[in-house]
């Protein structure tokens, strides 16, 4: 396995909630995949929630896990995002974003309550959720000729390769995913069938079971 090659997130959005002195939070925590996904949800959530006092959150992106944001909401500074962040860096996750709804009850919480609130609550939306790793793969469009679609294929069934499209006419191509520390290998084979050509390289998540 090389370094980067896999990381830990989750499988489908899970709900959680806590209560405190008559505050009610409401917790959320979400597979995504960019910036702009975080963007949508938190509109939608504010859309639906447009009666709540706060909208605290943290994300975490890429399998480096170097790409991250904590946000308070008006709460007092790092009393809410800072604790959820601490939740999905407990768990070693990336690719997800946790967000706790905040309905204020009439009495304050404190410093130390308000932490606590907060990290129970994307605590309790975290274990309700599956944990799955994923890995970094590349995504490779395949061109080639159809009398080597038997070279092509018996490669693709060695290594295990994902299928994502295929068209075979008179030349054929398909496009597969390859796992990132796999990629060099499986395209050198692809190489030696001489009439193969490999087009457009992306970057793709896809779970491992």
């Amino acid at each position: 396995m090389s370094a980067g090659d896999t990381y830990l997130t989750i499988e489908t959005t899970s709900e959680g909630s806590y209560r405190e002195k008559a505050s009610r939070f409401i917790s959320f925590a979400y597979p995504v995949r960019s910036e702009e996904e975080v963007k949508q949800i938190l509109s939608a959530l504010k859309k639906k929630y447009f009666d709540a006092n706060n909208h605290c959150f943290a994300w975490r992106l890429g399998a480096d896990k170097k790409r991250f944001r904590a946000y308070d909401d008006g709460e007092p500074s790092n009393t809410a995002g800072i604790p959820i962040l601490g939740q999905i860096r407990t768990r070693e996750l990336s690719n997800i974003l946790v967000v706790v709804i905040r309905y204020f009850g009439g009495t304050k919480l404190g410093i130390s309550g308000l932490i606590n609130a907060y990290r129970t609550a994307s605590a309790n939306a975290l274990e309700n959720s599956k944990i799955i790793e994923k890995t970094v793969d590349r995504i490779y469009e395949l061109k080639f000729p159809y009398p080597v679609m038997n070279d092509v294929m018996r490669i693709i069934k060695d290594e295990n390769l994902k299928i994502i499209k295929q068209n075979s006419y008179i030349d054929c191509c398909i496009t597969i995913s390859v796992r990132q520390s796999l990629a060099p290998e499986v395209i050198a084979k692809l190489g030696k069938i001489g009439s193969v050509e490999v087009l457009g390289i992306t970057d793709m998540n896809i779970s491992r079971a």
